[in-house]
């Protein structure tokens, strides 16, 4: 299985947490939408079935990547406690 870069990964999760504070307050088409893609995104670059496997995978790749790789972004270590249980699409 291909294995998504940990910087990708990140990146799907802020999206994902950002994308999931808009959701909740304003609940509109586009933002629903989007959070769909990006779940769905997640969902396929850890090869999992629904978003909680998805951002613990991603998190566990995230953890196992090199810190002194210079790709991973020192901002990434931040994203690996959950700030709260996910929504349920």
């Amino acid at each position: 299985m291909l294995m998504a870069h940990p910087t990708v990964l990140a990146d799907l999760i802020e999206q994902y947490e950002s994308l999931r504070v808009r959701h909740d307050d304003e609940a509109g088409t586009q933002a629903r939408q989007r959070l769909s893609d990006v779940s769905y995104t997640l969902c396929v670059a850890t090869g999992t079935r629904d978003i909680t496997a998805a951002l613990a995978a991603a998190r566990r790749r995230i953890m196992g990547a090199r810190p002194e790789h210079d790709a991973v972004r020192a901002d990434a270590w931040r994203l690996l406690a959950p700030k709260s249980s996910p929504p349920s699409l």
